[in-house]
């Protein structure tokens, strides 16, 4: 084959034809195959492209592809969410790293054989793998910036097209793929390796190590108070912890072996307490302020946990709250803005009962309170998400006005955001929060009322996140992935 544009010739590797399975097994295998065939193919080009001066040759490797075809509008079992196509159609994804997500393929594949009757086909997909995701995983080979090589790189090898890199399919733009087949997944594999790297750039931590079930936070007083729980898990044969990975991919298995931390640390420390198959938990210190939700979620949502929630401080809104008060988000008003053009406002985004329970189920555990008594030190209402730090330096004839008549109960700049990014991912979403500070009522976050609050109170949130989730890590997958968050017509991978 002739490139037109260079005249090139263009080399790519030898796959195996299309095959349609009936097992998912040997789908996966499949897809492994062809996908070690491709990134092989593209590492060695590259190697020996950066030995050669000149290149006449243009080397080009294709992502694998799963794709199924119905003509049935039998009806499948309605209380799932996910695991059948709409309506009849030949759907279709493209698919990386399927070593990493080896177990949620097959359990997908697995639910579109049993649902609708019918093999999926395995083959190579038309789209070109971007070299600088090929390489991604060979720790002795980089791409260079442009301009370092002998040879123009867009030349020879297929870079990331961003033009293609999008999210219409989870923002329910009526995506189709280029041959007019439906979506088959939410995410098309150069979106998910586009996140697989900016996870890696932003947390210092492999995608492989991430839990299925992910807590943020805005302060690093809950990162301190996670390695010191993780290592008391550690500690204990009965907690199914077997491992705890902080930046820098640094893993400890025993309760007092050292961590040594980059002396850089990126900018959202992510650590992992780990279990078997992916069950244990993540917490990614986020920082302060909806943009660095937005990314954190955006990247995180290729690796479809089974569940996230926040757990951070927010100011009290209440004269009735007291400092250390928790509160349970059961409402979100969206002034952060920075999804306004992926997810309206005007889109509601509604308390999901598991979440809501396993929280609330948390607390009364760790507090020893339940009932009415409850009441004493937790609140459930509306929280409001902002993108001002600073907000209390404003005219308060606005703002108070709104966040009355909102009836909103806490305020912070994280919540919403991670919770919208949730309903438009499809990732069960939930938010418990810390009064730390009154501002409306003379209470500001100074110094030493910090460090008391931070000192009696940090632990015991974390304590309930943590309890929260692994209640959340219990419970059927099925159970757990809401049809609230499924739109009119949805990819049948969850």
């Amino acid at each position: 084959m002739i490139n037109e544009k260079h005249n090139f010739p263009v080399h790519s590797p030898d796959v195996p034809t299309p095959e349609i399975f009936t097992d998912a097994d040997k789908a996966v295998a499949r897809l492994r195959e062809l996908y070690d065939i491709a990134t092989s193919f593209l590492v060695e080009s590259f190697a020996h492209a950066l030995r050669s001066e000149r290149q006449s040759v243009r080397y080009r490797a294709f992502y694998p592809e799963i794709r199924i075809s119905t003509s049935s509008f039998a009806r499948v079992d309605s209380r799932l969410s996910f695991g059948h196509v709409a309506q009849p159609g030949i759907y279709a994804t493209t698919v990386t790293r399927p070593d990493l997500f080896a177990s949620y393929l097959r359990q997908q594949i697995d639910l579109l054989i049993q649902n609708h009757n019918v093999g999926v086909t395995i083959g190579a997909s038309d789209t070109p793998i971007p070299m600088h995701f090929a390489v991604s995983e060979v720790p002795d080979l980089a791409v260079p910036h442009e301009g370092a090589l002998s040879f123009p790189l867009r030349d020879v090898f297929d870079v990331p097209d961003l033009a293609t890199t999008n999210d219409d399919i989870v923002n329910g733009h009526g995506f189709k793929n280029p041959d007019g087949t439906g979506p088959l997944a939410p995410f098309p594999a150069q979106r998910v390796d586009y996140s697989l790297a900016r996870l890696a750039h932003y947390t210092a931590t492999r995608p492989e190590h991430f839990q299925n079930h992910v807590m943020f936070t805005n302060y690093q007083f809950y990162v301190e108070e996670f390695e010191a729980y993780a290592r008391t898990a550690l500690a204990d044969p009965q907690s199914g912890y077997i491992a705890l990975v902080g930046p820098g991919n640094q893993v400890i298995t025993e309760s007092d072996a050292p961590m040594a931390l980059p002396a850089k640390l990126p900018q959202m420390p992510t650590f992992h307490l780990k279990k078997a198959n992916g069950r244990g938990i993540t917490l990614v210190n986020i920082g302060v302020g909806p943009s660095n939700a937005k990314t954190a979620t955006d990247h995180i949502a290729v690796l479809r946990p089974h569940a996230w929630i926040m757990v951070g401080h927010c100011a009290g809104l209440r004269n009735s709250q007291q400092l250390g008060d928790f509160v349970l988000a059961h409402a979100y008003l969206r002034e952060d803005h920075v999804l306004d053009a992926d997810l309206p406002v005007w889109v509601p985004i509604p308390a999901l009962a598991e979440i809501q329970i396993a929280l609330e189920t948390a607390v009364e555990e760790v507090t020893a309170l339940e009932g009415y008594d409850l009441k004493r030190i937790m609140r459930t209402g509306t929280v409001a998400t902002i993108d001002n730090r600073n907000w209390e330096l404003r005219d308060h004839s606005g703002p108070v006005h709104r966040l009355s008549q909102s009836r909103a109960v806490a305020l912070d700049m994280e919540s919403a955001t991670i919770a919208a990014n949730g309903f438009r991912f499809r990732v069960p979403y939930g938010t418990l929060l810390c009064v730390s500070d009154k501002p409306l009522h003379g209470e500001l976050k100074l110094p030493g009322m910090a460090s008391e609050f931070y000192t009696a109170q940090v632990g015991r949130h974390l304590k309930i996140g943590i309890r929260a989730m692994e209640l959340l890590s219990e419970m059927p997958l099925e159970r757990l992935h809401s049809r609230k968050l499924r739109s009119f017509e949805e990819t049948a991978f969850l």
